[in-house]
């Protein structure tokens, strides 16, 4: 997902999304201390579109004030 897609979802629909992106994201991070996974740059690269997610819905929230 990029920054112009982010953009585009609405509200409540970025809630669900960041739900489903964190439970994925600790799911990751659990099983890739199990046994090493293939691509351990995915963990950042989930981590950060989390974090993407998070500031869009926070410059939403700023906004409506």
């Amino acid at each position: 997902m990029k920054k112009e897609e982010i953009k585009e979802m609405s509200t409540a629909d970025l809630r669900e999304r960041l739900e489903q992106m964190e439970q994925e994201y600790r799911q990751l991070t659990i099983n890739h201390a199990i046994s090493p996974i293939d691509s351990p740059a995915k963990i950042t690269a989930d981590r950060r579109m989390i974090a993407r997610v998070k500031t869009e819905l926070r410059q939403r929230e700023l906004a409506s004030k």
